[in-house]
């Protein structure tokens, strides 16, 4: 039977532009994502799924010190009654509760297997068990007192807490991690009673600032501890921001064995790295012999971290050890601080640490003001029963056979006794066994109690000092139980700074010291032979390629590269393609123009003196020191303008400079003659009608000018032969001596 497909109306058709519709839908998803998934609530610091875990384990009463129940419950709770998510991402949720390396103070007491600092992952929810700790207790106490808001769950059949009361301060002692809609948060850990002391001082000081703050949190409390290693100031400023990072430094120290040698013992990693994948990287590290002085790593660890680093050789400076693993490994972290919460709930902001305690005082007020109204609403309904009782005490006959004549007593006994309806109601509910003479004396004093009380509290309300008072007395036993003496409130991060070390000791220390020949081709191709290469007949180069530069060096060495625009760029040797084919590009290096070509490529010694040259004729000398770049961009030495290009650049070994044009004009001058600048354009050496720069050296006038000629013959003059080529800079110059070869050239300059 074929079914006959109904058109719509026309009039349930509605024209929408495609850009508005998506516009309204992303938008009603971002909200979504920021407002009830990735950020914090300020006055809490729990996301959503955390604040209904919490919330369905304190239905299901599992207390501190309370039998343990099944995780697979908890979850199905979660999910049935406030979050309809997948089980899984809310049984993550919890784990990471449980997890006394993830997190500073657990709120999730768990039983079984909750995964490791390895990276291991936790058994299924129907193995393991779970309860609160007091932590989650305190932020949870006062939710039966009226101390927050509730609101329809989701499918309106049950309420849950807009934000529970936070008597903790977990915002900042436990931190949060989220990715939204354009927006993030990442909150480091801190130590909940350096909080406390804080918060303290900001209630005696409402307008203290971050640094003063300081005094009390110097920084952030990771629970798998390690060394803070960035600055006072440093720190200041990402918590008066509530932006920036911390640089945290794993906790070693070195063991001494027999006969002089020693281990390196890493006790602490930084929070968030997991300890399998970081031995596993120094291991690679080692494969590809990226870590000379490391000999080999191994885990030693049992329920303490102990990863063990032994050198390579006894002689090896443990501190330069560790910089070189602090410098490619995660035993030095990142740890980010991007304190982006819900304030009041509702608005995304970027708070810093003096508006993240004051959120959450203020939350504690409000927490207090309303518990407090609640409570003296308890006991006016309180005082208002025992009025009545103590009616029925005193005329107890009277009341009793009014009860029993009495079709409906309770107008009776209201109009008899002048009761208000509660009292009739509480008299007709009270049990035969409270009709006792004691009685009467335990209601006038249980009226007295709740009248003092009462007295306090509306004192309480009235007065926000009390408040204060009140609510600093609450904190202050907070940070009794989680004081500095306690096993979990005790600080484990601790703070340092980093050795100054030789970036160039550091660099080399991360390379194994091994001699290699550099061969760069015409087309700029360039390539490291292991070995000292002195035949390179078996070098294949590309078509229409050949050798253009050919020199010993190592791996650790830094190349100096001369290009036709003036700039000098730095290559590291250990960082260039083996042997095996043709190489690379050293483009792929270094932001080198597609105009400009190489002029030289030599390996960096440091002290020298260069004199540079352009091939109109120009130069200076500079220092080899100021010709090192650190970025791949180089830096620009001799300024040159096109057509104009550097030309030549040489080592200066004497006092003499010899220079000869495409004109082949030779011209000899003093070298004092020359400037020595960091940059710029240099001053002219030789003057040319046509044609330029050929080739310069310097040598020293007592020694004599050589030069070889295309047979590989040696000569050499001295100054006084060569008197009719002397002169000054900038002259025209001469026609070489006899002998002097027809290409211009004198030798290798380098």
């Amino acid at each position: 039977m074929t079914k006959t497909l109904i058109p719509p109306d026309p009039s349930d058709v509605h024209d929408v532009a495609l850009r508005e519709a998506l516009e309204e839908r992303y938008l009603a998803y971002a909200l979504s994502t920021i407002m009830h998934r990735a950020l914090p609530d300020a006055r809490d610091g729990l996301k959503p799924v955390h604040r209904r875990l919490l919330y369905a384990m304190r239905e299901l009463r599992l207390d501190p010190g309370a039998a343990f129940k099944k995780c697979a419950r908890v979850v199905g709770d979660v999910i049935g009654k406030f979050h309809p998510h997948g089980d899984q991402a809310v049984y993550d949720a919890l784990v990471r509760l449980a997890q006394d390396f993830s997190v500073r103070f657990p709120m999730v007491d768990g039983q079984g297997n909750f995964g490791n600092i390895d990276g291991d992952n936790a058994a299924a929810m129907r193995y393991t068990e779970a309860r609160l700790t007091e932590v989650a207790r305190l932020m949870l106490d006062g939710l039966d007192e009226d101390a927050v808001d509730f609101r329809p769950t989701y499918d309106g059949s049950e309420q849950e807490p807009v934000v529970l009361p936070g008597a903790f301060p977990n915002l900042l002692a436990n931190g949060a991690q989220g990715i939204a809609v354009g927006m993030a948060t990442a909150i480091p850990p801190h130590n909940a009673a350096e909080l406390c002391d804080a918060a303290l001082h900001l209630i005696e000081h409402p307008d203290a600032k971050p640094k003063a703050l300081m005094k009390y949190i110097p920084g952030p409390d990771f629970p798998t501890g390690g060394l803070i290693i960035d600055s006072r100031a440093t720190i200041a400023e990402a918590y008066e921001t509530g932006r920036g990072s911390f640089r945290v430094r794993a906790r070693w120290h070195k063991e001494d064995g027999a006969r002089g040698t020693w281990l390196i013992v890493i006790t602490e990693i930084p929070w968030l790295v997991q300890k399998s994948r970081l031995v596993e990287r120094i291991a690679e590290l080692l494969n590809d012999k990226k870590l000379p002085l490391v000999g080999d790593v191994r885990d030693e660890s049992a329920e303490d971290i102990r990863l063990v680093i032994e050198p390579r050789a006894k002689t090896v400076d443990a501190e330069l050890l560790m910089e070189s693993l602090f410098k490619l490994t995660d035993l030095e972290s990142r740890i980010p601080l991007n304190m982006n919460v819900l304030v009041g709930g509702r608005i995304p902001k970027v708070i810093g640490l003096h508006e993240a305690l004051r959120e959450w005082l203020d939350h504690r007020r409000d927490v207090l003001v309303r518990r407090s109204n609640h409570r003296l609403g308890v006991i006016a309904h309180r005082l208002e029963v025992l009025g009545g009782y103590l009616v029925a005490y005193l005329n107890l006959d009277k009341v009793i056979k009014i009860i029993r004549t009495e079709d409906e007593p309770k107008p009776v006994l209201m109009k008899t006794f002048k009761l208000t309806d509660v009292q009739a109601e509480a008299i007709l509910n009270m049990r035969l066994r409270n009709l006792r003479k004691l009685e009467e004396m335990e209601i006038r004093s249980e009226d007295a109690a709740l009248r003092a009380e009462q007295r306090e509290l509306q004192g309480l309300v009235g007065s926000e000092p009390k408040q204060w008072a009140k609510i600093a007395e609450q904190i202050r036993e907070v940070r009794t139980k989680f004081g500095p003496k306690t096993p979990l409130g005790k600080r484990r991060t601790g703070f340092a700074e980093a050795p100054a070390h030789d970036e160039a000791a550091i660099e080399e220390a991360m390379v194994i010291r091994e001699p290699i020949t550099i061969v760069v081709s015409e087309k700029g191709w360039i390539r490291a032979l292991k070995g000292t290469v002195t035949d390179l007949s078996g070098v294949q180069f590309k078509a229409d390629d050949k050798l253009k530069f050919t020199f010993p060096a190592e791996t650790t060495s830094k190349l100096l590269v001369l290009a036709t625009n003036g700039r000098f760029y730095t290559l590291d040797a250990g960082k260039l393609p083996g042997g095996r084919g043709h190489g690379e590009p050293v483009r792929l290096y270094i932001d080198m123009e597609q105009e400009a070509d190489l002029v030289a490529v030599f390996p960096f010694v440091g002290g020298r003196k260069f004199l540079v040259a352009s091939q109109g004729g120009h130069g200076f000398v500079v220092s080899e020191d100021e010709c090192l770049a650190n970025t791949r961009r180089g830096k620009q030495v001799l300024n040159v303008e096109m057509p104009d290009e550097a030309r030549l650049v040489t080592t200066v070994t004497g006092d003499q400079v010899a220079v000869i044009g495409e004109n082949r004009k030779l011209l000899i001058f003093p070298l004092d003659q020359v400037p020595e600048m960091n940059r710029g354009k240099g001053v002219r050496l030789q003057k040319y009608k046509d044609g330029g720069l050929s080739d310069l050296k310097t040598f020293t006038g007592a020694e004599g000018l050589s030069w070889t000629d295309s047979a590989g013959r040696v000569f050499t003059q001295t100054l006084k032969e060569l008197a009719e080529w002397r002169g000054n800079r900038a002259d025209a110059g001469r026609l070489p001596p006899k002998g002097f070869p027809r290409s211009g050239k004198f030798e290798n300059a380098i």
